[in-house]
């Protein structure tokens, strides 16, 4: 099978070709003041050293971790090649070359310096070739290693969004149903705004990125939908501050926090206390989120799904660009986030 290359892997090769090929050539005809007419044939041949080990032995044996059959192969395929090389095209077309002077004192015999330094050479352009076919294969499994490295990532991050968008509608649900069964007349505003939260997290949500202004916008409907059903809808406090245009932000990151505010600092009849802040300031991102401790207690067991969920997230999007701290007395839950926006657009790229 026949390796498919990319235009910098051409321009290697060309430049290979070049060294192994032309290069001595030339320095044939800078000593000596011609070129040898073996030379040319040696010379042809030298690219079939570097590209055998590059495309064949390599890939078919040394990477296939088949070692001792790697090395008998490439041990036999040199000497073939000296002696192909050395005896034939030297002995049959090499007439010019061997009536030219030498120095009496070079050795002629089977390992003297005319045989030695066609080998060395050939066993080094040999190695080339298989050196080459190694970085070549460790920058590919890189490169497909950090794309499936990307694409389980976003097969994870999905299934986590997955769990929590119905954790986040059964909540909402529940939110209407006691508006309804108390003959509301805020439920049909209710519904409407539910409406408006699903499409956001149907037709936004599903990006990759979205604007942080609308984001906000999403938390603020949410909580709307909330304050429908408490008693003391006064007691929910909601403060942002910060220039948020020409930010971005990855959906649905902050929603779980707010959530378990509500669901966990709510009692039974409504009563509440929850403190939520939102500041942008410098592509910073910081929320605070408090709530009193209702009397809905956590189950540790089978609570909190978007809240690990989201921790997920924010561990696989936010790496090295989040703070995340939660405290919890006997009375209070608290929740401080940090995301640098911009400093993680860099990260990313």
């Amino acid at each position: 099978m026949i390796k498919q290359i990319s235009y910098k892997e051409l321009t290697v090769h060309i430049l290979v070709w070049i060294c192994i090929s032309i290069f001595p050539l030339l320095t044939a005809y800078i000593d000596l003041g011609e070129i040898p007419t073996d030379l040319y044939f040696r010379q042809a041949m030298r690219p079939f050293l570097f590209y055998a080990n590059y495309l064949v032995f390599v890939p078919y044996f040394l990477l296939r971790r088949k070692l001792f059959l790697y090395i008998i192969i490439s041990i036999a395929f040199l000497v073939l090649y000296n002696y192909v090389s050395e005896e034939l095209i030297t002995n049959t077309l090499a007439n010019e070359f061997r009536k030219m002077h030498r120095p009496t004192d070079m050795p002629a015999g089977p390992f003297g310096i005319r045989h030695a330094i066609p080998i060395v050479f050939s066993l080094t352009v040999f190695l080339l070739g298989g050196i080459f076919s190694l970085v070549v294969d460790f920058y590919k499994r890189d490169r497909e290693s950090k794309i499936m490295e990307n694409e389980q990532k976003e097969i994870k991050l999905q299934f986590l969004r997955n769990q929590l968008n119905p954790h986040f509608l059964f909540n909402s649900l529940n939110s209407i149903y006691s508006l309804v069964r108390s003959k509301s007349n805020d439920a049909p505003e209710a519904v409407i705004t539910l409406s408006e939260l699903m499409r956001y997290m149907l037709y936004e949500a599903g990006t990759e990125q979205v604007q942080l202004e609308k984001e906000i916008n999403y938390i603020k409907n949410y909580i709307t939908l909330q304050r429908l059903r408490l008693k003391n809808s006064e007691a929910v406090k909601l403060n942002i501050k910060g220039e948020t245009r020409n930010l971005k932000i990855y959906p649905l990151l902050l929603i779980s926090f707010i959530e378990n505010a509500f669901k966990y600092g709510t009692d039974y009849q409504g009563n509440t206390h929850i403190d939520i802040k939102i500041v942008v300031q410098n592509n910073k991102l910081m929320l605070y989120v408090e709530n009193i401790i209702g009397i809905y207690r956590r189950d540790e067991k089978n609570s909190g799904v978007g809240l690990s969920n989201i921790k997920s997230q924010l561990n696989h999007l936010y790496y090295k660009n989040h703070e995340l701290t939660i405290e919890e007395d006997k009375s209070n839950y608290r929740v401080n986030l940090t995301i640098n926006l911009k400093d993680n657009e860099v990260y990313n790229n």
